[in-house]
């Protein structure tokens, strides 16, 4: 019997997949994982949840595997926070700034 999934999951994509069958719609409670799901989020705008999902290892190498205590400490701290950036952002620049 094949799992009935939802309209929006691409069938043809295993990282969709993945990601639908293991964690869409599954209530979860762990800070760390609420954590990682507000990152991915929050640069997921104007972009496609396909687009972060790709990207999800290098997201986890720049904020420490999403630790919300170890991150919590380098944002509040003197950093700029923008260490590990440069695998999932690029910067454009405008008229040549």
């Amino acid at each position: 019997m094949e799992k009935t999934r939802c309209k929006w999951c691409n069938l043809d994509n295993e990282l969709y997949v993945k990601y639908h069958d293991e964690e869409w719609g599954i209530p979860k409670f762990d800070n760390d994982y609420l954590f990682e799901m507000l990152i991915l989020e929050s640069f997921q705008a104007g972009l496609s949840w396909i687009t972060i999902l790709k990207k999800r290892d290098a997201f986890r190498e720049a904020f420490d595997d999403f630790n919300i205590e170890k991150e919590g400490f380098r944002f509040s701290s003197a950093s700029d926070g923008k260490e590990g950036f440069e695998k999932i952002v690029a910067e454009r620049k405008e008229n040549g700034n």
